[in-house]
């Protein structure tokens, strides 16, 4: 057959590459098909919401329901995850990382690179896969989230400041709070007079335009 002639051919290396090419591209194939037919979880391969389901038991409950964050509360959770909830080592993506891996690494090989510069670029061009792939699913997830979502409900809701808020809505900074039992990150202006630092504790206190969220400080 053409395809144990064309694995016969190759070098050791470049068999080594096929056989994590071939079981790597399959497995996502069956991956992509469950997911379009509903089969699949996001959730189980680590790409549904940002903050998982159940906190810790050491999360007190006025945190949660008001938005309240301790310095040991779910801002940690969400850092945790790296970039601020960008989940790059999941099952789909370290798939991903193989299928690119092997498949650079048969054709580098074939063209007769080197094996120390063949495995270098294919590590590489796979760690870039991963990367890419966590960035999309969070854009996607992002998308879902913003469009089941009514900043109107923020409105009396606590958070925290993770960018600086410029005084006087001269310019716009970042919020984290907790919206319709999801942790968010929102475009966040004040009327203080006083520029509000990161780190501060604020209350939204009204809505300017589709999402940008009027805030004080507590």
């Amino acid at each position: 057959m053409f395809i144990i002639e064309w694995f016969t051919s190759m070098n050791l290396a470049g068999q080594i590459f096929t056989c994590i090419a071939l079981p790597a591209t399959l497995i996502l194939l069956i991956q992509t098909v469950m997911m379009l037919i509903g089969a699949g979880s996001s959730d189980a391969d680590g790409l549904g919401d940002d903050i998982p389901d159940e906190l810790p038991d050491d999360i007190p409950d006025g945190d949660v329901s008001e938005g309240i964050f301790g310095d040991n509360g779910i801002v940690d959770l969400a850092d945790s995850a790296g970039f601020e909830g960008l989940r790059i080592f999941t099952v789909r993506g370290v798939v991903a990382f193989f299928v690119v891996f092997g498949w650079v690494g048969v054709l580098m090989d074939n063209s007769g690179v080197r094996l120390w510069i063949t495995l270098l670029v294919a590590t590489v061009c796979g760690a870039a896969m991963m990367l890419l792939l966590a960035l999309l699913f969070k854009w996607v997830m992002k998308l879902k989230n913003d469009g089941n979502t009514d900043n109107r409900n923020a409105i009396g809701v606590s958070g925290r400041v993770h960018l600086m808020i410029p005084p006087n809505r001269s310019g716009e900074g970042k919020v984290h709070l907790m919206l319709q039992g999801s942790y968010i990150e929102r475009d966040a202006v004040t009327d203080d007079g006083e520029a509000i630092p990161t780190g501060s504790e604020v209350v939204v206190i009204g809505v300017s335009g589709q999402t940008t969220l009027v805030v004080k400080k507590k």
